[in-house]
């Protein structure tokens, strides 16, 4: 075909794939969620069947139960340290209205402008804010049931996934032919392995991440150092802007119970963990076992942002190492596996990319 027809064809499925994708997002993303979290409970399956000789069924429904109890865990943890905060709350309103009142001096001093004045610019706002606010409360509450329901769905899929995993595994060697059974198995097999080790390298620089958050927030003396680092840890799995939430967090619950000193020492501590974190555990726990570039890695967030939002962003990094495996061994399609891999060679300062691929050509002529 010519080339126009191919870059049409592409294109059109391009739009296509990102229309359902959006449209799709309430039913697409809790299976991909669930195909990641079946292949992270795999191994604990398998060593019930295979050693205490669990039942498929059974094997699958301890599974789910184990899980649903670590998650149940961790967010009883998380109430019940929020619920201390509440004790807090009265001196988080006194903070509040001395810094509200220095910032109403500082105005009134630089700007000319009377504090009855700012008082009364206050309640407008506060009028509007009012006036919209059932239909805040009505979206919140929204919110809150379909992140429920997202994720039963989850815990559901996963379960059936489980359950089903040999039969889904044959309808895809019987999808294609009978020449390719060898490149599914294959492919299958390595997309097992890499989202094992990936969803298992997450989980291992999350615990990281909250020892060290938690050390680091224990050592300035601020309260409430176990809620905060658990905080930075789960929010740091959110790239990018997971530890600026945790950031914001952090600093706001510390001013409340602390001064405005421990809230510098925060930015401090998050700062050399952000960094500690970017340049080793990140790189060694999670980005070996995918082997993505960063420039596709930030594409992918970016886009994934765009489409599904955080969920997106949270999902980006697996499907692309997942791409990448198909990819790699289709043989169409493996210079695009490569264009997504990792770069790890270091070509001489004096030689250019054309002259290395140059190189690299004549060497394979040669042989």
């Amino acid at each position: 075909m010519p080339f126009y027809t191919k870059l049409a064809h592409i294109l059109i499925s391009l739009i296509a794939i990102v229309y359902i994708a959006i449209e799709g997002q309430f039913i697409i993303a809790p299976i991909i969620f669930a195909f990641l979290f079946a292949f992270l409970l795999l191994p604990f399956v398998g060593f019930l069947e295979n050693n205490l000789k669990f039942s498929r069924l059974l094997s699958s429904l301890t599974a789910i139960i184990v899980f649903v109890f670590v998650i149940l865990s961790v967010l009883y943890f998380l109430g019940h340290q929020i619920s201390g905060l509440a004790e807090d709350w009265p001196a988080f309103q006194q903070q509040l209205i001395t810094v509200f009142d220095n910032l109403q001096n500082w105005i009134e001093k630089t700007f000319n402008i009377d504090t009855q004045d700012q008082v009364t610019y206050i309640s407008d706002g506060a009028l509007k804010v009012l006036g919209t606010g059932t239909s805040i409360i009505g979206l919140t509450l929204l919110s809150v049931s379909s992140l429920l329901i997202f994720l039963f769905l989850i815990f559901l899929y996963t379960f059936f996934i489980l359950l089903h995993r040999r039969l889904l595994l044959r309808f895809m060697a019987a999808v294609f032919p009978q020449e390719h059974s060898h490149t599914v198995y294959d492919v299958v097999s390595q997309v097992e392995y890499i989202i094992k080790r990936y969803v298992f390298g997450i989980f291992i620089q999350m615990t990281i991440v909250t020892i060290l958050a938690c050390t680091g927030f224990a050592i300035i003396g601020i309260k409430y150092s176990l809620l905060l680092g658990l905080i930075t840890g789960i929010f740091n799995v959110i790239p990018y802007i997971g530890i600026l939430t945790a950031l914001l967090i952090a600093s706001l619950i510390t001013f409340a119970t602390s001064s405005f000193t421990h809230v510098l020492l925060v930015f401090l501590v998050l700062g050399i963990i952000h960094v500690v974190d970017g340049n080793f555990i990140m790189p060694k726990i999670v980005g070996s076992k995918v082997k993505i570039n960063t420039l596709i890695a930030l594409l992918g967030l970016v886009v994934g942002e765009v489409i599904w939002g955080v969920t997106g962003m949270l999902l980006s990094i697996p499907v692309i190492a997942i791409i990448k495996v198909v990819f790699d061994r289709i043989e169409g399609l493996k210079p695009w596996g490569m264009l997504l891999g990792d770069d790890t060679s270091e070509p001489d300062e004096k030689t250019g990319l054309v002259e290395i691929a140059e190189d690299q050509d004549r060497m394979e002529d040669q042989d």
